[in-house]
């Protein structure tokens, strides 16, 4: 089963140029995150694969098809919106039923009263009903079946959207912030109940989010987008460890990664504020140094640094600090443990970091090369 191909695609409103030749293929039993901030051009990639807005260049390809100039209908694509979409007046298993009957029935077939006596009509019906049935059993909604959306809670309704998605089995799924209406158990719970239906489909899945969280836990891969274009596209964990551009690390991770001002001297050195720090960069200039969080720790030596604040996480806490000479805020991430040695608010102490795990960027934001001192874990 082939999957999406999305092709150079290009999108305008007015003067604002919306989508840049944005180029992105999901493969069948993929799931791909499409994240970014918002107004970074997602959701309308997003409608322009589903057919809802048409793209003013570039094509579209589901399932081996071109559908570029295709009626949503036509697409073979299920659909999932931040809002439910559920008929009001309809029961559950009603509202997961209507998109079969719109396949699977006629004209005549879905009309009330009458349709159901029409040829056909009652071995389609069955049919729909055990499939309304067995998604409904995926679901967890079974016992919901009879009853109105009004007496569904927010989840309930989510996962009613969800069924009427699956129960078509289409060649691919569409979903465009699903969770952001759901309070944060619902979020993790639903988001792991996504992931095992996609699994059980097989089809191609591309998931528009603005949570980082959901990109980088449900995800095979996480395409980042920013201003209408794509900044990178891998796997959850080399979009974490190994950015490549500067507006992917520091959008990618919470609490944000930490950057300080730097450059290389002409005897190839990187330093801060005049500091070595034990790493060489490829050539003379500005640069700018990337460290997590989980990476920076208290020292006795290293770049000097004034306490300013901890915040305790229970798993872990966050010592705030500033970098004097830059005035740069820095965060780092510690064990609990930690707690009894950290400074206190308004004293001076040192950071240290493992130069294997610093990023460096050059002026323009991409990724440049660099060398750590072997066996350093610290500012020279």
């Amino acid at each position: 089963m082939a999957g999406i191909r999305i092709q150079s695609v290009t999108k305008r409103f007015g003067s604002t140029q919306v989508l840049r030749g944005v180029s992105l293929d999901v493969a069948a039993g993929e799931f791909v995150a499409l994240v970014g901030p918002s107004g970074c051009g997602k959701t309308t990639l997003m409608r322009i694969v589903a057919g809802i807005e048409q793209a003013d260049g570039g094509a579209i390809d589901i399932g081996g098809r071109d559908v570029t100039r295709l009626r949503p209908g036509d697409r073979d694509v299920a659909m999932v919106f931040q809002s439910y979409a559920l008929y009001p007046h309809l029961t559950v298993a009603e509202n997961i039923r209507v998109p079969l009957a719109l396949r699977r029935l006629n004209a005549w077939q879905r009309l009330p009263a009458i349709g159901g006596l029409l040829p056909g009509a009652a071995d389609a019906n069955h049919l729909m009903e055990q499939d309304v049935r067995r998604a409904a059993e995926a679901l967890g909604l079974r016992a919901l079946l009879d009853r109105r959306p009004a007496q569904l809670s927010g989840g309930q309704r989510q996962r009613v959207a969800l069924a009427r998605a699956i129960v078509r089995r289409p060649k691919a799924f569409l979903m465009d912030e699903p969770l952001s209406n759901l309070d944060a158990s619902l979020r993790v719970q639903t988001r792991r109940e996504i992931v095992d239906i996609h699994r059980q489909s097989g089809a191609a899945t591309l998931y528009v989010t603005h949570d980082q969280s959901e990109a980088l836990t449900m995800a095979d891969r996480v395409a980042v987008m920013q201003g209408g274009e794509l900044l990178q596209v891998a796997t959850p964990e080399a979009i974490y460890a190994d950015p490549q551009d500067l507006r992917v690390a520091t959008f990618i991770g919470s609490p944000r990664i930490n950057t300080l001002p730097a450059e290389t001297g002409a005897d190839g050195m990187v330093r801060v504020a005049g500091h070595p720090v034990g790493l060489w960069g490829a050539r003379p200039g500005p640069l700018t140094l990337a460290i997590r969080p989980e990476d920076l720790v208290p020292a006795g030596t290293g770049l000097p640094a004034v306490a300013e604040a901890v915040e305790f996480l229970g798993e872990s806490l966050l010592l705030h600090a500033r970098h004097e000479a830059t005035r740069t805020k820095l965060v780092l991430r510690l064990p609990p443990e930690a707690r009894a040695e950290l400074p206190a608010p308004g004293a001076a102490f040192h950071l240290q970091f493992d130069t294997t795990r610093a990023l460096l960027f050059g002026p323009e934001g991409r990724r440049v090369g660099v060398s750590a001192l072997s066996g350093e874990a610290a500012f020279v």
